[in-house]
């Protein structure tokens, strides 16, 4: 045998066996990894194939860790996500700077089943959640209305909700686009399923569809939500029994009174805010800073906000939804671009703002035994998103620190619960 050939066997014979040795798949999720959205999809597909995923708090930039199967290492190949084979004694090292570090580890059991509320007329600029989903290839249900209210949340783990009006004003987009097609669609859907539904109004309706939602929450449900849903979901709470939408909404005006009227008790995140009525305005309140009329005075270029850190292996939850590759996180306007501090209630947890300022980016709280999580803004790459828009292509924006904040939020449910007791 020449020389040659027993180099090509060793060669071979090391590789074989360093693999056959490798007890662990490590996806790291730091720097170097090729496509950090991708990886949320291999990590929900591996539970979903019954097989345990460990989420490495801290360690990497949130990495994920399972045990070495020949299907999880072809589907990472196939979807072009970096990973590690890690050996006993690697493992060991591994756990050493856990137990040693501000990081831990939390088990992730089963792949948490998603709904997204979502009208039928939805567009493709409508929901940063949705291109996540799609381009992670993590599946997923949309729920409107009729099901909500029919019971079928029952059948899902984890809600999504994004540029969503519960107050009944479509939007409050009535000043600049009441005359398009796509307006006139979403009134005339939205009043034809309140009167399927038999309600009078549609921000009836929205207001049973929060109650209903709220009620999910509190037994034990995980809702996520961006954009306008956040402050009009809480608006909708405050003015349950007092009607705020003025009548070109809704054939009536806005009754007497009604800013002293609000029940800030039923509420969520936010309370002590003030509505704005005015169907000319395309703002609800006073929680959105800065307003949607007024641009950011730091400009794109300057706009950041920054992450909180956590206590690992004290904060699971906050620690788990604040895992990144990066601690400060370029802005984004939407509707509702950021949350007035001084409205937000003590109880709700502050996971991230823009440090200088009253603007809060980034929310979570507990209800009952389920839990919410408000994000400002629209689209995390794309700074100021218009109706129309294309939708943002997610292959050119694999490593997107802002929608691995939307990401964290969808494998948060899969954790084990005992875990999450704090």
């Amino acid at each position: 045998m020449t020389t040659k050939n027993i180099l090509l066997l060793w060669l071979l014979f090391m590789f074989f066996s360093s693999s056959a040795c490798a007890q662990k798949i490590l996806v790291y999720m730091d720097l170097q990894q090729a496509d950090h959205l991708k990886a949320y999809g291999v990590a929900y597909w591996t539970l979903e194939n019954g097989i345990n995923v460990e989420w490495l708090l801290n360690y990497r930039g949130g990495s994920f860790l399972m045990d070495h199967y020949p299907a999880v290492e072809r589907e990472l190949r196939i979807r072009g996500v970096s990973f590690s084979l890690l050996g006993g004694s690697e493992m060991a090292q591994l756990y050493a700077v856990i137990d040693e570090e501000n990081m831990d580890k939390v088990l992730l059991e089963k792949a948490p089943k998603i709904a997204i509320y979502a009208p039928p007329n939805k567009q493709a600029w409508d929901d940063a959640v949705l291109m996540a989903l799609e381009y992670a290839e993590i599946p997923h249900d949309k729920l409107w209305d009729d099901k909500v209210l029919g019971g079928e949340l029952e059948l899902y783990d984890w809600l999504h909700l994004h540029h969503e009006d519960f107050t009944g004003q479509y939007g409050k987009f009535y000043a600049n686009y009441r005359n398009t097609a796509w307006y006139r669609d979403e009134v005339e859907k939205n009043e034809a399923m309140a009167q399927r539904l038999g309600f009078a109004k549609v921000s009836e309706l929205k207001k049973a569809v929060v109650l209903a939602i709220q009620d999910y929450i509190r037994r034990g449900g995980f809702v996520f939500a961006m954009c306008s849903a956040t402050d009009t979901f809480d608006i909708a709470l405050a003015a349950m029994g007092v009607d705020i939408v003025d009548a070109v909404f809704d054939g009536d005006p806005v009754e007497p009174g009604a800013q002293s009227k609000l029940d800030y008790a039923n509420t969520l995140a936010f309370e002590n805010f003030t509505i704005d009525p005015n169907p000319l305005l395309y703002e609800y309140s006073d929680i959105d800073i800065p307003p949607s009329y007024a641009p950011l005075l730091r400009g794109a270029e300057a706009d950041y906000f920054t992450l909180f850190e956590f206590s690992a292996k004290y904060d699971p939850v906050p620690t788990m939804l604040t895992q990144c590759h990066v601690n400060a996180i370029k802005g984004f306007m939407g509707q509702t671009t950021g949350f007035k501090k001084s409205l937000i209630k003590p109880s709700v947890v502050i996971l991230g703002e823009a440090e200088g300022t009253e603007q809060v980016k980034y929310v979570h709280g507990n209800f009952g035994k389920g839990t919410f999580t408000y994000y400002a803004g629209h689209d995390p790459e794309d700074y100021q998103h218009f109706v129309n828009d294309p939708p943002t292509q997610l292959s050119l924006h694999k490593n997107s620190p802002g929608y691995r904040l939307i990401l964290n939020n969808i494998l948060f449910p899969a954790a084990k619960k005992k875990k999450l007791k704090t």
